[in-house]
């Protein structure tokens, strides 16, 4: 790797690496320039999709301390450096891949870890960021309800209490003064 052009090339497939939260290697064999160009668009700005040199990625990747995707990088491969969410590019990577049998999810990384391509496909069976905090937020919610209610509840079952047990014997004890200024108040 003496020559200039390739060890910048490395330098920036490392970058891409480093600066990614995720990447997913697939296969492009067979797809068009027009079916990549697509492809390119469906994963938008949360990724970006590279068809890289194997030996040159697997170095670059090594330096970046990414090892467990040495196997993958055989036959023609292509390399989405998602920046975004990676659930996002992994739906966008899977519907494509339906859509276009020719294009193959070998395996990737997230945040370091190794993924195999069915791992990617679980990913991609995900609900987005949004959604799932959306349904965070509304089970908080409904939980500090419960509890509001449950707070209100307990003053307002006293008194009710209190003004039956009033109603009921008034020859068994005369209310206080500050008993019957509670009744009243509620």
């Amino acid at each position: 790797m003496a020559r200039p052009d390739k060890a910048a090339s490395v330098a920036e497939l490392e970058d891409q690496f480093r600066s990614s939260n995720a990447a997913v290697l697939t296969e492009y064999r067979g797809l068009t320039v027009a079916q990549l160009k697509t492809l390119r668009r469906s994963l938008g700005e949360n990724a970006q999709y590279a068809v890289v040199k194997n030996t040159l990625t697997k170095i670059a990747a090594n330096q970046a301390g990414i090892t467990a995707l040495d196997e993958h990088f055989a036959g023609p491969t292509a390399v989405a450096f998602v920046t975004g969410d990676p659930v996002e590019s992994a739906k966008a990577l899977r519907d494509f891949a339906k859509e276009n049998p020719n294009l193959i999810i070998k395996g990737g990384v997230l945040d370091g870890k190794a993924l195999s391509a069915d791992e990617i496909k679980k990913l991609a069976d995900l609900e987005s960021r949004e959604v799932l905090l959306s349904k965070l937020a509304g089970a908080f919610k409904g939980k500090q309800s419960q509890a509001a209610s449950l707070f209100q509840a307990l003053p307002s079952k006293f008194v009710r209490t209190a003004r039956r047990f009033a109603s009921s014997s008034p020859s068994r004890a005369v209310p206080s003064n500050s008993a019957r200024a509670l009744i009243r108040a509620a």
